[in-house]
């Protein structure tokens, strides 16, 4: 299990994975529910080597994740497409990031501890105007799950990975209409995805 881990934090790695196993499930996953729209300014945190912003229109991109590699790896492929930083969460405040119509965080949460998914979802709710969306995806744990899925959750470098209720609580707690939607068909293998879909309040109506 370590080796394979291990592997991952090679950007080449990382990538081959992501599109061996994954098939077109980051496709489906951004068209029905990131769904971005052309102009929007969007903020990708944890954005890996960068492929979501191939799968865009044209928007104001910027992906921010704690790896060298997997961000030069993005601005060696997309750096046409949007711009690429290093930067931890911890490290993250609105003041720096400006204001963003969409806040994406794809296999996020389930790395991090309950304070600092806190921490994450404060910073997404200051940067996002009035009708913007968070949008995360993570690993789930669920009763009943198949075997073949818990295995491969296991292999996951994750150590916070949640219950669908565990999960939502802590959304919930900064986006109070935060929905949760369970996936087991976004990959080639049985794996259980939680997407969770978090709106920001719209700004009141001016009488």
């Amino acid at each position: 299990m370590r080796s394979i881990r291990d592997a991952l934090g090679f950007a080449a790695a990382y990538r081959w994975l992501q599109m061996t196993l994954g098939g077109n499930a980051r496709q489906r996953y951004i068209e029905e529910y990131v769904q971005p729209q052309p102009g929007q300014r969007v903020l990708d945190i944890g954005c890996g080597t960068g492929e979501c912003v191939a799968l865009f229109p044209k928007v104001d991109y910027l992906g921010i994740d704690l790896s060298p590699k997997y961000i030069h790896a993005a601005n060696l492929h997309y750096g046409h497409l949007g711009r690429f930083i290093t930067g931890n969460v911890d490290s993250l405040s609105a003041q720096q990031l400006g204001q963003f119509d969409l806040v994406m965080a794809n296999g996020v949460l389930h790395h991090l501890n309950d304070q600092q998914v806190q921490h994450l979802l404060r910073v997404a709710r200051q940067v996002l105007r009035p009708g913007g969306r968070l949008v995360t995806l993570d690993a789930c744990w669920i009763p009943n799950q198949s075997l073949i899925a818990r295995c491969f959750l296991h292999l996951d470098r994750g150590e916070y990975i949640r219950t669908a209720e565990g999960y939502q609580q802590l959304a919930q707690n900064v986006f109070p209409m935060c929905q949760a939607h369970i996936r087991h068909n976004l990959m080639r293998i049985p794996y259980t995805h939680i997407i969770l879909v978090c709106p920001q309040k719209a700004a009141a109506a001016v009488a």
